[in-house]
């Protein structure tokens, strides 16, 4: 498996890119460690698939190194950087049947047949295609077809890294939860290096070790799951992660002290803000607390979605969203507090922590 290096990558589809605009990805500089579960997360057109393409060899980057192991790979192909990849449709051989075609990939390496032999089956059983072995894939459905993409991607444990685009959308859901449940599986067996593109958040945060969220062409943030959640360095990581996502307001702060229109409260310390053309104030609904004492709020509606409710309201002028249990009463006359640990401070939508 392989250590990958993006040294400063770069990439526009045009010529002579001018500013940032112009680059579908912006400067990325990061180390992914040999063996560990990535995902790329993040709207359609944030760069999620270019950065894919770079790092398989399918696409040179405008600007920058990738590195294999400390190996320059820029220039190297797909075959050449030994990646296995699985794009969002089914890439198959219709003509073979599901059992050669996932023996192909280790037939044109030269495997032994009794090997061959063991690894698929032990592939068809995974992807539950045990009992259409013998039949041809062209007359398949869509999922079972991309499951044989899967299997193919997967049968092979010489790869430097296994790289999935979306490969999942032409799943039924429990069979989702099955597969990825397998991908996790599989990659502490035999510890691949794997890179996950998607814009569904579940999907990301149950698959990965840590999650890449990506917007406008950038990197925002790599972390676990619980980092994304409790610390979001940019508020369209609070925006994108979390259902509803965060509580973003406009704010403004001397010292220790936080003003959300004529509201205030106190931090335990004093972030640094200056210069800072937009403040604003984060804080997820799960820890807002609704009762009768506290900052006033307006209640717009309440959503119950059976564990737990969803109360829309307005706080100093601006909309907030709160999570309550599910038998918790909602006052009429509400007032809201927040945990004071889990607020978290925007200057220009990166969070400014207690180092300033």
């Amino acid at each position: 498996m392989a250590h990958i290096t993006l040294d400063h990558i770069r990439h526009a589809y045009g010529p002579n890119p001018q500013s940032d605009q112009d680059y579908a990805l912006r400067e990325i500089d990061h180390e992914w460690n040999d063996g560990g579960a990535y995902a790329l997360l993040g709207p359609s057109g944030c760069g999620k698939t270019t950065l894919l393409n770079i790092i398989s060899g399918l696409l040179q980057p405008s600007h920058g190194r990738i590195l294999f192991d400390g190996r320059d790979v820029t220039d190297l192909s797909t075959q050449a950087r030994n990646i296995a990849q699985v794009f969002q449709f089914p890439v198959i051989y219709d003509t073979m049947s599901v059992y050669d075609n996932l023996a192909f990939p280790l037939r044109n390496r030269g495997v032994a047949e009794p090997e061959v032999d063991r690894r698929v089956r032990e592939m068809l059983e995974i992807i539950d295609l045990s009992g259409w072995a013998k039949r041809k894939a062209q007359g398949l459905t869509a999922d079972q077809k991309q499951k044989i993409s899967l299997g193919r991607g997967l049968v092979r444990n010489d790869v430097n890294a296994i790289l999935f685009d979306e490969p999942l959308t032409v799943i039924d859901p429990h069979m989702k939860w099955v597969l990825r449940s397998q991908l996790k599986r599989l990659h502490r067996q035999f510890g691949f290096t794997m890179v996950y593109v998607t814009h569904d958040q579940t999907e990301a945060l149950t698959f990965a070790d840590k999650v890449v969220v990506m917007y406008d062409g950038q990197i925002v943030q790599i972390g676990t799951p619980a980092e994304l959640f409790e610390r979001p360095s940019h508020t369209f990581v609070g925006y994108f992660i979390g259902s509803p996502g965060m509580n973003v307001l406009p704010a403004n702060i001397e010292g220790s002290t936080v003003s959300i229109g004529g509201e205030t409260l106190s931090l335990d310390y004093a972030p640094d803000v200056s210069g800072a053309r937009r403040v604003e104030l984060g804080i997820r609904p799960e820890f807002v607390r609704i009762g009768r004492e506290g900052m006033p709020v307006t209640i717009s509606r309440i959503e119950d979605i059976g564990r737990m409710k969803i109360v829309r309201a307005n706080f100093a002028g601006q909309p907030i969203a709160i999570v309550a249990e599910e038998d918790a009463e909602i006052p009429s006359e509400a007032g809201i507090t927040f945990d004071a640990g889990a607020i978290n401070i925007y200057a220009d939508s990166w969070r400014v922590g207690r180092e300033g």
